[in-house]
């Protein structure tokens, strides 16, 4: 066993981020190990040690997750490294337990992450929550099927301009989109509106629309230029565009898709269901390949489940295995969006891991069962949980964190 606990200083933070930091190049260099302990303070990142040297690290962000019908505080799980003279000798699962139990003291009812690795968290409990894809539409197929009313004004800012007008419009579609995050006036300044020098050659823009004399919608994204034999060949980068409103959405993504000179505009972390594949008048010219997004842990579950909304029908009883989070272990009953724990016969039996997948409303239970990953113990049980745990819109996370 190593001895793991929450860094105390500095130095110890800058090593502990060095775990996986090695395999950046560069590696994080002090400038930004002062940013990132802004968003991720000293007592969030735990550190591994061996005979007082440290071989590996996890850290989590403190913010908060929107889930169906609102929002709960979250462990945003990042950093998490070990040391390559260290691999496979049990570095990760003491950090996994350490940071976990932490989070339950901390009393956030979730965690959740990016996987860098897809077979690593699931013996952990994670569980894939969402999807997300990379988005790709050729400039010469960018009509929309519905012509847009030319309303509204877009507007390049600045990014002390972006900071006051930004957030409230990512607000609004937080409330309604399950799987994003809070973000601080920190995490704004830091993360999303600065201007990296690396990023020099190809600047940040930012983008307000107005519509009705409003802020409705944002974008911020890159441009690469090429020519290729005297034609354009220079490719629009989405970082974010969000508007408030679908009119405002649609109208934001008109105004990327006809920057000149563009032959194509691309987005990561695009949802299954992006207005846009809706929008296009010929969606299937658009290239998307999609992937698990984001993967999510119900630390203290009957908070977790108590903590969202639900659709109609009756009790549900769960039976669920949890060797990480003993305090899980065992039959839940929900019922009126509430969960407690019971001694009735269950309905579901599944692992707390499948449970995570099914939170947000992105893996309906009878795709689980067909995955083996939900034993049905009543019938009917699948179709009364899919009615329960069902939500659109489907849930986004717009960033690796």
């Amino acid at each position: 066993m190593f001895d793991v606990r929450a860094c105390t200083d500095q130095e110890e933070y800058a090593r502990a981020i060095g775990a996986i930091g090695q395999y950046f190049n560069p590696p994080p260099g002090e400038e930004f190990l002062e940013r990132f302990s802004q968003i991720l303070p000293h007592e969030r990142m735990h550190a591994a040690f061996e005979d007082g040297q440290i071989v590996g690290g996890a850290g989590a962000f403190p913010f908060e997750l929107s889930v169906p019908g609102g929002s709960l505080p979250c462990a945003g799980v990042t950093a998490v490294g070990v040391q390559p003279t260290h691999r496979r000798r049990g570095v990760l699962r003491s950090m996994m337990d350490a940071q976990l139990r932490d989070v339950h003291e901390r009393g956030e009812p979730i965690a959740a992450l990016w996987a860098s690795e897809e077979t690593i968290y699931a013996r952990f409990g994670y569980g894939i929550a969402s999807w997300a894809g990379e988005l790709s539409v050729p400039h010469e197929r960018d009509a929309f099927a519905e012509p847009l009313e030319n309303t509204g004004q877009a507007r390049f800012v600045t990014p002390e301009e972006a900071r006051e007008l930004f957030p409230p419009i990512y607000d609004a579609v937080r409330r309604e989109r399950p799987g994003m995050t809070s973000r601080s006036e920190a995490w704004w300044q830091n993360r999303h509106l600065r201007q990296p020098e690396e990023e020099a050659s190809a600047p940040r823009r930012f983008v307000v629309l107005d519509l009705d004399g409003e802020p409705q919608a944002y974008a911020s994204y890159r441009t690469h230029f090429s020519f290729d034999g005297g034609s354009a060949t220079s490719r629009l980068v989405v970082r974010e565009a969000l508007g408030a409103t679908p009119r405002a959405t649609a109208a934001i993504w008109r105004f990327l898709l006809d920057v000149d000179w563009m032959a194509t505009v691309e987005l990561s972390l695009a949802p299954p269901d992006h207005p846009l594949f809706l929008l296009l008048a010929t969606p299937r010219r658009m290239r998307y390949r999609m992937a698990d997004g984001l993967w999510v842990r119900l630390v203290d579950l009957p908070a977790a489940l108590s903590g969202r909304t639900y659709g109609e029908g009756g009790p549900l009883v769960l039976e669920v295995r949890d060797a990480v989070c003993e305090w899980n272990d065992g039959r839940w009953r929900l019922e009126g969006g509430a969960c407690e724990r019971t001694d009735e016969e269950p309905d579901l039996a599944l692992d707390v891991s499948a449970l995570g997948s099914a939170y947000l409303g992105a893996v309906p239970f009878v795709q689980l069962r067909e995955a083996l990953r939900v034993e049905e113990l009543r019938q009917g049980a699948i179709e009364r949980a899919d009615a329960l745990f069902a939500w659109r819109p489907f849930p986004w996370c717009l960033e690796i964190f």
